[in-house]
């Protein structure tokens, strides 16, 4: 009994130190949702709850992952095979342009536009050059309607904040007039600016500079969706 205790002192202890890091990890990291993050402490917490539940066997530890980790990415995001045919041909449309196409950890679609692929310096105007690229990601999101879109706006570090965090914000607000513009609801749209927060790459040179000069925008398929 005292044995039984102990291990759920220690238990409690692990699950709450890893929320604990999971929260921090979120504040510090805006274009990082908490689904992979909760995902990963619910598979964790659930393991090692499942153990003591089941006296110390291995079975019990699989199971309790397994509905720790449904628990954790509970209002998380699903990839699909929409979200990976519209990646592929996201990543051939922006091919030459510098613009990266990933999956994210938390199975969001990420577009990654640096400054010379989007905007000319302290200016929020579109490149031409990232109109295929948008059409495309537009013509995605039509046919997807329960996708949603964040776009965040970043800026370097040079000028003043009464300059950085206007303009940064203001880019995010064209990618999505874009989007709008081309029949996309600017309901399933929010934007936000984050200046010079969160830099990719050193502010002290003219290529990290350029690197941090930048919006990323995140195609998500909410696992919850919305009752009908």
């Amino acid at each position: 009994m005292t044995k039984t205790v102990h291990r759920t002192a220690a238990t409690l202890m692990c699950v709450a130190m890893l929320t604990g890091c999971s929260q921090q990890y979120a504040q510090n990291n805006p274009g990082v949702t908490s689904a992979a993050t909760g995902a990963g402490i619910g598979a964790v917490g659930g393991a090692l709850l499942g153990t003591l539940a089941s006296g110390g066997h291995a079975s019990g530890a699989v199971i309790g992952a397994l509905g720790g980790a449904a628990a954790g990415a509970l209002g998380g995001y699903l990839w699909n095979q929409h979200m990976e045919a519209q990646k592929q041909q996201l990543q051939q449309t922006a091919q030459g342009t510098g613009v990266q196409v990933t999956r994210t950890a938390d199975n969001r679609l990420k577009l990654n536009v640096p400054a010379d692929a989007g905007f000319a310096t302290g200016s929020a105007t579109l490149n031409p050059r990232l109109s295929p690229i948008l059409d495309q990601l537009g013509s995605g999101l039509q046919q997807n309607p329960t996708e949603t879109v964040q776009i965040v706006g970043y800026t370097d570090s040079t000028g003043s904040s009464d300059i950085n965090y206007p303009l940064s914000d203001h880019r995010a607000e064209s990618v999505k007039s874009y989007l709008v513009s081309h029949g996309v609801d600017g309901a399933r749209i929010t934007t936000k600016g984050m200046g010079p927060q969160d830099p990719v790459a050193s502010n002290a040179t003219a290529a990290g500079r350029a690197e941090n000069r930048r919006v990323e925008i995140y195609v998500a398929f909410p696992a919850q969706q919305p009752a009908s």
